[in-house]
């Protein structure tokens, strides 16, 4: 398995939200925020030796978060919504 790849893609999204979704085939990943799409599909279809159809991605801003008196902002990251062909699936438990 190539590390590159692993670089792109940093792990499922695992919510109740993101968890129905996955019953229509669309599958959420917390992505490196400089990745674009064809990278996403690419090290995907890598990874899980799937075929996708389609890739929606969502930069997520950062949120001001505060520790005592210290200040500061959450990291930015990046969503990928996965669509993947009909009959295919990625068992992420």
């Amino acid at each position: 398995m190539d590390t590159k790849y692993l670089e792109i893609v940093k792990g499922p999204v695992i919510t109740e939200k993101s968890g129905n979704a996955s019953q229509n085939n669309v599958y959420t990943f917390k992505v490196d925020p400089k990745a674009n799409k064809v990278e996403i599909k690419k090290a995907i279809e890598k990874l899980f030796h799937v075929t996708v159809k389609e890739i929606r991605t969502l930069n997520v801003k950062t949120k001001k978060r505060r520790v005592g008196r210290y200040s500061g902002l959450t990291n930015r990251s990046k969503k990928a919504f996965v669509t993947l062909e009909d009959g295919q699936t990625i068992d992420l438990g």
